[in-house]
């Protein structure tokens, strides 16, 4: 049998002297010691959770008064323009315009009106009181009967002429007449002769000392009756 000579270089014995076992990971190791595969080797630090936001701090006692005062000042300013040069209300003293308007009524007189359009015949106005009349009755309200330069008149058959010919007052109650008669007379320029509705008990033009009423003294026409509630309406 051949008897093979094996050669053990020292060169192929170093090798395999200098070849070492590799220790393997066990289970005991740290998580952070094994990281996944693809990851980083050292882990990023976990972000800071914002800062809470600071409450808006609330305005200065002083500020909010102010703030205030300055919100009813301007209110009332409007308050006073608007009844100043546009709407005003009124409440009805007595039962002369009856049944268009009772005692305690409330309305709305529009001041704007007669600076837009003239006078009608059958505005409800407000105006003030005509000198010599009642010192204690600042305002009165009517209805306007007849316009500068026409003729009025009333008659024993119990209707109003104007200029010679009958007035036609759907207004009235039925058989309602004009109360008492008053001759011819003419209406002067820039006023107005005025009645009220229930006209046995209404102190107007046929008792005013001047007749008249001229037209700087309207205050404006009543357009809207606003209490009570259950006969609001547009006048």
């Amino acid at each position: 049998m051949d008897r093979r000579r094996v050669d053990v270089t020292p060169d192929r014995a170093g090798a395999h002297e200098r070849m070492q076992t590799v220790k393997s990971s066990t289970s005991a190791d740290p998580p952070y010691a094994r990281p996944p595969n693809g990851a980083p080797d050292d882990f990023e630090a976990a972000p800071t959770p914002p800062a809470a936001p600071t409450p808006p701090k609330s305005k200065a006692t002083w500020a909010v008064v102010l703030e205030w005062a300055f919100l009813i000042a301007s209110a009332l300013v409007i308050a006073l323009l608007i009844k100043a040069f546009l709407f005003q209300a009124f409440y009805i003293p007595s039962d002369s315009m009856l049944p268009t308007l009772k005692t305690n009524d409330r309305v709305i007189v529009n001041k704007l009106s007669y600076h837009l359009h003239p006078v009608h015949r059958g505005d409800i106005i407000v105006f003030k009181s005509p000198p010599n009349v009642d010192p204690s009755v600042k305002d009165l309200v009517k209805r306007v009967v007849a316009l500068p330069g026409e003729t009025v008149e009333g008659r024993a058959d119990g209707h109003i002429y104007i200029n010679g010919k009958v007035l036609n007052e759907p207004y009235l109650p039925k058989g309602q007449g004009p109360g008492p008669g008053f001759e011819r007379i003419r209406v002067a320029a820039d006023s107005y002769w005025v009645m009220g509705d229930n006209r046995p008990n209404s102190r107007d033009s046929r008792f005013f000392p001047e007749h008249f009423i001229r037209k700087k003294d309207i205050i404006g026409r009543v357009f809207l009756r606003i209490w009570p509630l259950n006969r609001l309406a547009i006048l």
